[in-house]
């Protein structure tokens, strides 16, 4: 399954109050591991910036002066998504932006539903808990070491992680007796023991004498395969017990 994990950085808080994006960051990943493909663009907002936002992102007006506008990275963007879900952290917020600068560059809107927020998934997870990307980095032994400022693309990356884990981590895909959500599967597993006969030997006795004359005359008396060769006669020679059995 492909999903894309993905993170904005912005000029405030409020996207029906005119905040605008400035940066999108967006990785890959496919069965819950990340391909190495991702999209990235810092955007030109035509606006000024709050000067509480650049302290948490560190991205100025100056830095984005030459930058593109939305409607020049739009379509790299949404090629890049196509229909995979998009996964963000607290993800009402990014939606806001994302469909906000969708509709004033004249493009349909992204439906409610392709969105996963993982905010939502480790309130459920972990309820009572303390769930910010830091938080849930600390709780899975995620390193968020070069996260110093809020960027769009690492944090993708590193929501990627905690994504997975919040899931169950990469080994729930290989766990035995799980099965994937939304499978269909009415199966029931069970333990297989030893077959009730063994199968015949692919050996033929040509082969084992060879086998055996070829043992004797270049290994000696101290050839590991004598004492093999002396448990195999000893098993052969055992007739079988009768089982004794207690009636209800």
């Amino acid at each position: 399954m492909r999903e894309i994990v993905f993170d904005t950085e912005t000029t405030g808080l409020d996207a029906l109050k005119g905040d605008r994006l400035i940066e999108i960051g967006c990785v890959e990943i496919i069965n819950r591991i990340a391909t190495g493909r991702f999209y990235h663009a810092y955007i030109n907002p035509g606006c000024a910036i709050s000067p509480d936002a650049v302290a948490v992102h560190g991205l100025t007006e100056e830095f984005l002066r030459d930058k593109p506008a939305f409607l020049e990275c739009v379509g790299d963007f949404l090629e890049f998504v196509g229909d995979a879900p998009l996964v963000a952290h607290n993800a009402s917020f990014d939606r806001g932006f994302i469909n906000m600068e969708l509709s004033k560059a004249g493009y349909s809107v992204i439906p409610d539903e392709r969105f996963v927020d993982t905010l939502m998934l480790a309130r459920r997870r972990h309820p009572g808990g303390m769930n910010s990307l830091d938080a849930l980095c600390a709780r899975y032994g995620i390193d968020n070491s070069k996260r110093t400022k809020h960027g769009a693309l690492l944090d993708a990356e590193i929501l990627a992680e905690v994504y997975v884990e919040l899931q169950g981590g990469r080994q729930a895909l290989l766990a035995l007796g799980s099965f994937s959500e939304g499978a269909s599967n009415t199966g029931t597993l069970r333990q297989v023991g030893p077959r009730p006969r063994a199968l015949p030997s692919r050996l033929s006795e040509e082969m084992r004498a060879a086998h055996r004359a070829f043992v004797e005359a270049e290994m000696g008396e101290d050839a590991l395969w004598l004492n093999v060769w002396k448990d195999d006669e000893e098993r052969v020679s055992l007739k079988p017990q009768a089982v004794v059995g207690a009636s209800a």
